[in-house]
């Protein structure tokens, strides 16, 4: 039998907080999700400007990176690289912007990010992960 981590309320609390200030620092109006390994939604909040479509894909990113155990640059990368194919994969999203949480080595959950450029959603999404140590 295998353990591993789960998030409970106050992590996920923090992550959306730590979040929510590098989106505040740099003057971006995104929205945040935060899932479980298997994509299930535990959190989104959108802030005052996003588009109502970024609270969408936030979700859709999040997911995409806790099923996928990658970061979703990677399927972006690989339909930028000539895979065009992957964008009829079922289920995940090639947008940069989703970050898988990893604990001992194992995904549990993941944040997506959506808003402003691709780089920037993945540097708020890297900053709620980092929240948890």
């Amino acid at each position: 039998m295998h353990s591993k981590a789960v998030m409970s309320q106050a992590e996920v609390t923090r992550i959306l907080a730590a979040a929510r200030s590098e989106a505040a620092q740099n003057g971006w109006a995104v929205s945040i999700a935060v899932v479980d390994d298997g994509g299930h939604p535990l959190a989104l909040e959108r802030l005052d400007g996003c588009a109502p479509i970024g609270a969408y894909i936030s979700t859709e990113k999040a997911r995409s990176a806790a099923i996928g155990r990658r970061e979703t640059k990677g399927f972006e990368d690989m339909v930028n690289g000539g895979r065009s194919a992957f964008l009829s994969a079922p289920l995940v999203t090639s947008l940069e912007g989703g970050v898988p949480i990893i604990v001992d080595g194992q995904v549990i959950g993941a944040v997506g990010v959506s808003g402003v450029k691709a780089d920037q959603d993945a540097q708020v999404a890297k900053a709620g992960v980092a929240a948890l140590g």
